[in-house]
């Protein structure tokens, strides 16, 4: 997995061009029509996208039209539920060095 995918997850531009090709192929202009930000803008977001392997592209003929490659946001998904399950055997461990038994904490912060 590459430290790319979280590179370009983490701006909210490119998480919203990802979430809209996601519905929907569509070229720089296209998605450029909804955003508040320039083409120019948008061309480098997608290349910091197709970068890390979130997006490919297509051309035909003048045309680029981006679509989503899933792989790279599964492996992320993958990798960040193994390190959230070790979390919770640690988490898991550490209570019931304390004697409170053995509490799940899945998404939730013990009161």
């Amino acid at each position: 997995m590459s430290t790319d995918v979280f590179g370009a997850l983490a701006d909210p531009t490119r998480r919203e061009l990802l979430s809209t090709i996601a519905q929907h192929p569509a070229t720089a202009t296209e998605l450029a029509g909804g955003l508040p930000i320039s083409r120019q803008a948008v061309v480098k977001h997608l290349g910091a996208l197709a970068d890390a392997g979130l997006l490919e592209r297509e051309r035909t003929g003048r045309e680029v039209r981006y679509r989503v490659t899933p792989a790279p946001l599964s492996d992320a998904v993958s990798w960040m539920a193994h390190v959230g399950a070790q979390w919770d055997e640690r988490l898991a461990s550490l209570a019931s060095g304390f004697g409170e038994g053995t509490p799940s904490y899945r998404g939730e912060i013990p009161k």
